[in-house]
């Protein structure tokens, strides 16, 4: 570990010399490579003609409750410093491979015995570690896959990203979200995007090492708990010893299909199985016209969640508490989403409404937001059965100082008799992305997010939910080279 730390902390800042803009980091943060590896006719060239991609970054957070609880909630905060170095290899006869490094160090912490108290900042390190070794600080091959590339198709093997509308890198802290597997990119149907992934085994951003994709670790060590998926949005009841006892192997199938951005008229169809537990199907509808150059963009969402035996094993809530559940033993679910665009020149306005039906939770532990443009805000888990949630954003860009600005506001409304899911709550969060032409490959970014929320609900169980209001400030450099 410490030695594989060493070499990317060193690599990173002989390569950081360079000034090249090879990748640009999306308001959305994902990256965009902008130089690509060719194909080549020799071995040789294969392995000399590849591109480094580089990634210095800096994350800071600090979480400020309204309430603290003993043994539960306690303010905190954390660092992380380091970065990534990724080496794509050129093509040879459509034959390629990428190997990614990533580091995360922690020189700003808390007391070692705190270290479950962490929310926002448990990104940039490992608990698991920390609590059964005392160490601070992640280093990690997060990706390591061969390709196969043809002029329709990109047929990936190995460690990787895996983007859909189920499995997310969400690259906001130090390292990426990355899957073990098959996955196929195809655009063999004209003006369209296939995708579809075998996948294995996960890890987190704050795992050292891979992991059950959608198995919790319920071993009797203290902290076994942080071992396998302890994703928030996992399903708490979905256990690794059920899963063996049963002879249950935990893996993800996926198959999705969409028809890009540029069409007046845009699809999204996504259907996700974990044999024997559960699946899940969602069709996106969007549309896009102009009104005295105004662009109106209108689009809908529905998710059917379909129960393939997760239900008697784990329950219809994901921490286990059924009680106010219509059926407790079934995951079957719904949720919808209705959103409407206005946007002209630099700016866009956004409202939605997502609806998840009084059945189960959705399940979703792979790091995409099932109400995600719909009625999602920053850091909060809204897709409880019978939960309702209000969005209204705001979206600025302001091209002359390149700056991007970005606010939302959301209300959610919760379940109060069930006692499994959160007190109500409003959501204020504003974002600011900053560039410089001096230095094209530094963004800096800022977060901010205010959350209000009901401190006197009582549950079915006649215990009073905890107060969910808190304070969070993010603040993000990044350099890419």
């Amino acid at each position: 570990m410490k030695l594989i730390t060493i070499f990317l902390t060193l690599s990173l800042f002989i390569f950081a010399q360079e000034d090249t803009v090879k990748r640009e980091l999306k308001s959305n943060s994902t990256l965009k490579d902008v130089i690509k590896p060719n194909e080549v006719e020799t071995l040789s060239e294969m392995l000399t003609e590849g591109v480094f991609y580089g990634r210095l970054r800096f994350n800071s957070f600090l979480f400020d409750w309204d309430t603290e609880v003993e043994n539960k909630r306690k303010d905190h905060y954390t660092i992380g410093v380091g970065g990534s170095l990724i080496y794509k290899s050129a093509y040879l006869n459509g034959l390629g491979f990428t190997v990614g490094g990533y580091t995360s160090q922690n020189p700003w912490h808390m007391d070692d015995e705190d270290v479950k108290y962490y929310k926002v900042g448990k990104g940039v390190l490992s608990r698991y570690d920390v609590a059964t070794k005392g160490e601070y600080g992640i280093s990690s091959l997060a990706q390591a896959y061969l390709e196969y590339k043809g002029e329709a198709f990109s047929l990936k093997i190995g460690r990787q990203v895996f983007e859909s509308h189920m499995t997310k890198s969400n690259d906001i802290k130090m390292i990426p979200n990355t899957f073990e597997g098959v996955t196929l990119h195809s655009t063999i149907i004209p003006k369209h995007n296939l995708k579809a992934a075998y996948l294995t085994k996960q890890k987190l951003r704050d795992h050292t090492e891979f992991h059950h994709i959608f198995a919790y670790d319920d071993g009797e060590g203290e902290y076994d708990m942080w071992r396998e998926n302890d994703d928030t949005a996992m399903h708490r009841g979905i256990t690794l010893s059920k899963l063996e006892t049963l002879g249950i192997e935990d893996r993800v199938l996926l198959f999705e299909l969409d028809n890009g951005k540029k069409e007046d008229f845009t699809y999204l169809f996504n259907y996700t199985l974990v044999p024997e537990l559960f699946s899940s199907m969602t069709i996106d509808l969007g549309y896009k016209y102009e009104v005295n150059e105004f662009k109106i963009s209108p689009a809908l969402r529905y998710m059917h969640q379909f129960d393939h035996g997760a239900g008697e094993i784990g329950g219809a809530n994901l921490k286990t508490n059924t009680i106010a559940y219509s059926d407790p033993d079934s995951v079957e679910a719904d949720l919808y989403g209705v959103r409407v665009d206005v946007s002209k020149d630099n700016w866009r306005i956004r409202t939605g409404v997502s609806r998840v039906a009084d059945k189960a939770d959705i399940i979703s532990p792979w790091r995409a937001f099932p109400t995600g443009g719909f009625g999602y805000s920053l850091l909060q888990y809204n897709w409880y059965a019978n939960t309702t949630s209000y969005l209204l954003e705001g979206k600025y860009d302001f091209k002359a100082y390149n700056l991007q600005m970005l606010m939302r506001y959301a209300i959610q409304d919760f379940d109060d008799d069930k006692p499994g899911v959160q007190a109500d709550s409003n959501v204020l969060q504003f974002d600011f992305i900053k560039q410089f032409e001096s230095i094209p490959n530094f963004y800096v970014k800022l977060r901010m997010v205010r959350v209000k929320g009901d401190d006197n609900t009582i549950a079915m169980d006649g215990i009073k939910k905890l107060d969910p209001s808190y304070k969070d400030f993010r603040f993000e450099l990044n350099y890419l080279f």
